[in-house]
């Protein structure tokens, strides 16, 4: 039997007797013969108190100290579970990040891993040991703690299974695997048996949160093979892995929405080269995220740019706006709060010309109104009104032949 690296999540470890049923599952493969290194996130929601308690100090606390204090979370989690399989009669170790030899940028509250040095987990296993390592976090060259940000054990996890060269890294969480869409809001949808890397990536980037993109990329770029499964029960999960190996059949492998978009247009900036990269790079250089982009040109000496944020960018993205107006040269700035990105997603897209317009045709039967769109080889996005959003994505959920027979069961989402 081969290595097998497990991710368990905040909600599959979020009180002492799910800790206990985790531990019972890596008993499990354990005496299937398996080696088992378990990466893990802090306990429910830990991190949200640790923030919170910060706040209650300083509204804006050093992103050192903040580091130093949310990595603690991960380290109750992963010594908790070292106790419970100590309990059970099997030899654990729990380790930190770095003690894991994870190596991150020198950048505080969401650094990317530059390299592993799996050397100490190599060394427990070899004694027989299971190795449970705290997700999330890393240290810098500088031997500074960081943390990774957002869905940072997942990423954890791949990494290790990449540098352990393991036989495959299982995401446990609180769903039974990758669904063709949330089914909180398609109680039809059905859970994928796999799905190709590049159609996880589109979905994850789109509003899918099963998995955070940064660990999808990482699987893809060291060729993981991922397993979403569910926590809290024993059912098959979903494949994640090269398209080549899958034969699907599918044109549209799945419908995501994202209901925290907001429009910004920048109205009467100078029609010249040179304006995109000055609008863009002020935004960027101000951390604003940009998403869908439209310009329009017309026969005159002024031009229209208009972009999707976050809706928890917007007032950033309207204040560097403003802050920049001489410098940008445009008349004034409109924004639309209150919208919704759906998007349909499917690697059979590339070879079947036509996908777009039947989007759009369902969503026109429906008298839904769309503001913007976005497409790429594998995706389209149209940014549709909020009210709209269920009709939107359950209608083309059913146009692209992806409902089921029967009502999906999704454990922790009821």
């Amino acid at each position: 039997m081969g290595l097998i690296v497990q991710k368990y999540g905040g909600t599959s470890v979020g009180t002492i007797e799910r800790i206990l049923r985790v531990a019972d599952r890596i008993v499990a493969y354990k005496q299937e013969g398996h080696d088992v290194v378990v990466v893990v996130s802090a306990m429910g929601k830990s991190t949200d108190v640790l923030v919170d308690m910060a706040k209650q100090i300083s509204q804006y606390p050093s992103e050192r100290e903040m580091d130093m204090l949310l990595s603690t979370g991960e380290q109750v989690s992963i010594a908790l579970l070292a106790m419970a399989l100590h309990q059970k009669g099997y030899d654990a170790i729990s380790l930190t990040g770095w003690q894991a030899g994870v190596v991150t940028e020198s950048i505080h509250g969401r650094a990317r891993i530059t390299a592993v040095n799996p050397e100490r987990i190599s060394q427990e296993l070899a004694r027989g040991r299971v190795v449970i390592v705290a997700g999330f976090q890393g240290i810098s060259d500088e031997g500074e703690i960081t943390t990774l940000g957002r869905g940072g054990s997942d990423t954890s996890a791949v990494v290790l299974a990449a540098g352990l060269q393991a036989e495959k890294c299982e995401i446990f969480t609180d769903v039974a695997g990758v669904y063709t869409a949330d089914p909180r809001v398609v109680p039809a949808a059905g859970k994928l048996d796999s799905i190709s890397y590049d159609e996880m990536l589109e979905l994850a980037n789109l509003g899918a949160g099963v998995l955070h993109p940064r660990s999808v990329e990482a699987a893809k770029k060291y060729k993981v093979r991922m397993v979403v499964r569910s926590s809290f029960t024993t059912e098959d999960g979903t494949n994640v892995e090269e398209a080549a190996e899958m034969e699907t059949g599918r044109i549209v492998s799945g419908v995501a929405h994202d209901d925290e978009v907001a429009k910004v247009t920048v109205v009467g900036m100078p029609a010249q080269v040179g304006t995109l990269s000055k609008l863009f790079n002020t935004l960027a250089d101000n951390q604003v995220n940009v998403d869908i982009i439209i310009q329009s040109t017309y026969d005159a000496p002024v031009t229209n740019i208009s972009f999707t944020v976050a809706s928890g960018d917007l007032k950033k993205t309207l204040d560097t706006l403003e802050q920049h107006k001489s410098l940008l040269c445009f008349e004034q700035v409109d924004y639309e709060e209150g919208l919704t990105k759906v998007s349909i997603v499917g690697a059979g897209m590339v070879n079947n010309p036509g996908v777009a317009a039947e989007m759009f045709r369902v969503l026109a039967d429906q008298k839904i109104t769309i503001k913007m769109v976005s497409t790429s080889d594998i995706k389209v996005s149209c940014v549709v009104p909020a009210e709209a959003t269920e009709l939107a994505v359950r209608s083309l959920h059913t146009a692209f032949g992806l409902d089921v027979a029967e009502t999906a069961v999704v454990h922790g989402l009821s």
